[in-house]
């Protein structure tokens, strides 16, 4: 499967936060993380940032098409540091998504091993022989109802940061998220940008180890 021609978006840095050792981002929908493969992938959040902040370093990815908050290391300890509290799911995660469909429950846990599907990667499928624990609680923020049907927007609390976890457990409850070009099909694909974004992101700080929380307003 391949995805659309990249053209990422012509915007300035939105910067959440800057000291001495962290630098947090607000990165727009459509934009890399880290380079891809060839020239034409080149463009991405992380040479946007060291073009203005030549010592920033990469703790995290965020896929593609997903917005929100992502923190970088400006010094080799505070990478280490960072990257130790991911490693251990020290850090806390909270997403806001949109899904197809009306999800009747209020809250709820996915629970399902996921592993690269290397026939159509870069997706990602459940396997409960081979694939990676990953955990995801989520809860209703409200369910509308639009042109399209009804919609249900969630907050998403990944326990686990396996990549396109987020997506993969939606569409396997049934509810994928709403523009998402790998596992939505028909009418819940037929948007816009993909419906996820990194709302709020907490990390101990390098520098004393004391709780911040970063936070980027949801932009749908």
């Amino acid at each position: 499967m391949t995805e659309a021609a990249y053209t990422p978006p012509d915007e300035p840095l939105r910067i959440l936060h800057h000291d001495h050792h962290l630098l947090v981002l607000d990165k727009p929908p459509g934009l890399l993380s880290v380079p891809g493969k060839g020239p034409e992938l080149a463009d991405c959040l992380i040479s946007r940032a060291q073009a203005a902040f030549p010592e920033a370093l990469l703790v995290h990815r965020l896929d593609r098409d997903t917005s929100g908050v992502m923190v970088f290391a400006l010094t080799k300890q505070a990478q280490r540091d960072l990257s130790l509290q991911f490693e251990q799911r020290r850090t806390k995660k909270i997403y806001v998504a949109r899904l197809w469909g009306a999800l009747a429950e209020r809250t709820g846990t996915v629970d399902l091993p996921l592993i690269v599907d290397w026939p159509n990667r870069p997706l990602q499928h459940v396997n409960h022989e081979s694939g990676k624990p990953a955990v995801t609680d989520w809860r209703v923020l409200r369910r509308d109802e639009g042109p399209e049907g009804p919609t249900t927007r969630v907050r998403l609390m990944p326990r686990t940061g396996r990549s396109h976890q987020l997506r993969v457990h939606m569409k396997e409850l049934g509810h994928p998220i709403l523009g998402d070009p790998f596992y939505a099909e028909g009418p819940a694909r037929d948007f816009p940008r993909l419906m996820l974004h990194a709302e709020s992101l907490r990390v101990n700080h390098p520098d004393g180890g004391r709780g911040e929380t970063f936070k980027a307003p949801c932009p749908f």
